[in-house]
């Protein structure tokens, strides 16, 4: 006979309610092709116990395997081996594992410094994804073949042979990490939907925004500062010459007003025809203008 059960201890879960699916293989030399396999699996209707008793007739020892199938909540994901080598990462949920792989960007400094939304890939990430440059919103997808589900848990037990009746029992004790909830989870939960607490939170976003700003701007004079310190000079010119790009968009100014603004522009060869065709047309504008003032039909 085989029995599972667990210590309850201050948990209120049972033993169960861990697992997705239970599996124990017997010698299928004993109890043939149809009869060595024992199976549970979770079903919507599933009610929970805290064991498992299974019986098989025999009068000898009997080693047998049991696979246990944890439920993860939330689901976790077994990465593959070059990935999980890369990122340290063996079995965690999708957003964990989407986030060691951005701190292996940032760390290698992978992210593209023109286009923000770029990843230029590593020999090692290349090698994993296939391609050389991808973007960061398409990593989730990129990581579907990438994820596997999770190796079950396997014990390798001797069922030892007794007689019935006697007092000895043979128990076997092994441990098994679990995750379990969050004794705290309800009592955020409760704070979170308090309609009492949505304002404190509402203030304290706003202030940490205000914060955010503030920090940004803070960076962004630093770094002006230290720019002009560095190299006075240029930094003068590099400043110039982005006010004048900015004020040229603003004003849609056509054409280059710095060059404009000296003599020599207007000594080259396309000057003449240029001025005669700027006062023609400023001619027949005024002959409109005055045909119109006069009641002059312009046939």
């Amino acid at each position: 006979m085989i029995q599972i059960n667990y210590l309850l201890y201050r948990l209120k879960r049972k033993f169960s309610s861990f697992f997705k699916s239970l599996v124990i293989e017997l010698d299928k030399d004993l109890y043939g092709p149809d009869n060595h396999l024992v199976e549970w699996h979770r079903t919507p209707t599933t009610q929970e116990t805290d064991g498992f008793q299974v019986k098989r007739p025999g009068d000898k020892n009997v080693r047998c395997t049991i696979l246990l199938l944890l439920d993860y909540q939330p689901l976790q994901f077994k990465l593959d081996p070059r990935l999980a080598r890369l990122l340290g990462v063996h079995t965690q949920t999708r957003p964990v594992i989407i986030c060691a792989l951005w701190q292996y960007i940032k760390t290698h400094k992978l992210q593209d410094a023109h286009e923000r939304e770029y990843i230029n890939c590593d020999k090692y990430l290349e090698q994993i994804f296939g391609c050389a440059k991808m973007k960061f919103a398409e990593i989730p997808q990129r990581l579907n073949p990438l994820l596997h589900p999770p190796d079950p848990i396997v014990i390798n037990h001797t069922i030892r042979y007794s007689v019935e009746g006697a007092d000895q029992k043979q128990t076997s004790c092994y441990d098994i990490d679990v995750e379990v909830d969050d004794t705290l989870k309800t009592q955020m939960n409760n704070f979170l939907l308090s309609t009492a607490s949505q304002q404190e939170i509402q203030s304290l976003d706003n202030k940490i925004h205000e914060t955010v700003e503030t920090i940004n701007q803070l960076k962004t004079n630093r770094e002006f500062f230290l720019s002009f310190a560095k190299d006075p000079q240029q930094f003068i010119n590099k400043w110039i010459v982005s006010q004048t790009r900015d004020l040229k968009t603003m004003t849609d100014v056509v054409g280059n007003p710095e060059e404009e603004r000296r003599a020599e522009f207007y000594y080259q060869n396309w000057a003449p025809e240029a001025v005669c065709r700027y006062f023609y047309t400023k001619v027949q504008q005024k002959r409109a203008e005055l045909e119109q003032a006069l009641g002059i039909r312009n046939n």
